[in-house]
């Protein structure tokens, strides 16, 4: 069982360190440094850069906003909240607002020592300088989430293939009674955390293009809101006639082919020979029999979607030349 996180053990490391190379640098204030750090580390190699280019930025329009109200005002904590009303607009004004509360409490430096001197300014740069490059150094390092990411790649299909031989058991049987709550709940709930893992994927790698693993979780997104939309429509199915049954052996087909590399394209044409099948059959002769049909074509309708989904995001993955992973 993990007691301790990465973000965690960053942390318990980065601030002492920053509060010690503070210390050494003769600066005041040198717990200031740790806060930051604190403040600085985040869950992705990307985030860490943002914000910790936002909180440099905030921290220098703070300087200047406190200078001016400080030396025109005076040093008292009604000016430091008037301060605070003009700062804080405008750091939400320029998306600035995670650099309100490190650049707040530098400036309560700048009150407490009643002083906007050069030397105690260039200080309380270099506090957030160590504590920001402490955290951006402790966050080089991330865990890699690519093999989590293709065990959720391996639930999700194995799920979606167990939905669609069901489905195909079900058509066959007759039982429009088809309804396996609890596995669509758990696929969704995976489909979820593995979208997020992706994203949180995504934004680990600074140079290398990993958007592919959010690519695919979104194209698996819609293929199970298809599949939903299936078996939702499985109640309304009353016969089942040879029609019925070329639909459940294609549905089964798919299941068998149904893995990360396949375009579908095979499929979608075997899909359209079926439909053309259907054509040159006999119309149905009772209400029930036109009326499990016309289900039946919105069932076939619906499995066309589901490959067309994945032959968009197969061709899109070609023209963009993203490699896939194995």
């Amino acid at each position: 069982m993990k007691i301790i996180g990465t973000r965690t053990l960053k942390t318990g490391i980065g601030a002492p360190v920053s509060i010690i190379l503070a210390t050494v640098f003769g600066l005041k204030y040198a717990v200031a440094a740790g806060i930051i750090t604190m403040l600085s580390i985040q869950s992705t190699k990307r985030e860490s850069i943002q914000i910790a280019l936002k909180r440099i930025v905030a921290c220098i329009l703070a300087l200047v906003i406190a200078a001016i109200f400080f030396n025109i005002f005076g040093y008292s904590p009604l000016v430091f909240g008037v301060f605070l009303l003009a700062f804080i607009p405008i750091t939400a004004k320029f998306n600035l607002e995670e650099g309100i509360i490190v650049s707040s409490v530098i400036v309560t430096h700048l009150l407490v020592e009643r002083s906007t001197s050069l030397q105690l300014v260039l200080n309380e740069l270099a506090l957030l300088v160590i504590g920001v490059s402490i955290a951006l150094f402790l966050n080089l390092y991330m865990p890699s989430r690519e093999n989590l990411i293709k065990e959720d790649q391996k639930y999700i299909e194995e799920s979606m293939k167990k939905i669609l031989v069901k489905m195909s058991v079900a058509l066959k049987e007759h039982d429009n009674s088809f309804a396996d709550d609890e596995l669509f709940q758990e696929l969704d709930g995976r489909i979820k955390a593995a979208k997020r893992r992706a994203y949180k994927n995504l934004n680990n790698y600074l140079i290398r293009d990993m958007s592919y693993y959010v690519e695919y979780m979104e194209m698996r997104r819609q293929q199970f809101k298809t599949l939903k939309r299936m078996k939702d429509n499985f109640r309304k199915f009353s016969i089942a006639d040879e029609h019925t049954i070329k639909v459940a052996d294609f549905t089964e087909k798919i299941s068998k082919d149904f893995y990360e590399k396949n375009t579908a394209e095979g499929l979608l044409e075997e899909l359209e020979d079926l439909r053309g099948e259907f054509k040159e059959m006999n119309l149905p002769s009772t209400r029930e029999e036109f009326e499990n049909r016309a289900m039946l074509y919105q069932f076939l309708n619906d499995l066309e979607q589901f490959l067309l989904i994945k032959f968009e995001f197969m061709k899109n993955i070609t023209m963009e030349n993203i490699s896939i992973e194995s």
